[in-house]
């Protein structure tokens, strides 16, 4: 296994999923943004993904919109998209138990889609996250099962895919979809 995933990939993998956003809601009808940027990044601070944040922080052509709940993030997330604008959730696996509440009622009940990518803090690079012995990890996967939300991991440079995949899932089926972190980021 890896010993990280490079921000600057997923930031490239980020701009690429915005541009084939941009040109889906254009043709819905959506019309060219009135912003020069691609996309939103809407976060809570994330030790695991910190590299990749701190990397956004110095990138225009994407907007970084940093909360101090995951609540607000979601919901601030829902208005991004009911306005046309594409938006990647960046949280934490502890911001997602957080914020339970607020996935089934605006992702699942709303059919608002969201796509999450989720840091796996002290994922054990040796073993698979269920099996961790951080209650957190072990249960991360298993909670998003529960709740009918697809995912995958993204362990290494060649995983990077899953991020459009994941997106374009989020939209086609309305609703929740999520790629958990389990590298931190470099």
């Amino acid at each position: 296994m890896p010993e990280s995933i490079p921000a600057a990939l997923i930031i490239d993998t980020l701009k690429d999923t915005f541009r084939e956003a941009r040109a889906a809601l254009a043709a819905e009808g959506w019309g060219a943004p009135r912003q020069e940027h691609l996309g939103w990044i809407v976060s809570v601070p994330d030790t695991h993904q910190r590299t990749v944040l701190a990397a956004l922080d110095k990138e225009r052509a994407i907007r970084v919109l940093t909360c101090a709940t995951e609540d607000e993030a979601v919901a601030i997330a829902a208005g991004l998209y009911i306005g046309g604008e594409p938006v990647v959730l960046m949280i934490q696996h502890a911001g997602l138990y957080a914020s339970v509440n607020t996935l089934r009622g605006v992702a699942k009940d709303g059919r608002v889609p969201m796509f999450y990518m989720i840091g796996l803090l002290n994922r054990e690079k040796d073993k698979d996250p269920r099996e961790s012995r951080h209650s957190m990890v072990r249960y991360c996967e298993p909670l998003l099962d529960l709740f009918g939300v697809p995912h995958a991991r993204l362990e290494g440079p060649n995983d990077v895919h899953w991020i459009p995949e994941y997106y374009r899932l989020s939209r086609a089926r309305r609703g929740p979809a999520a790629v958990l972190v389990g590298l931190e980021t470099s």
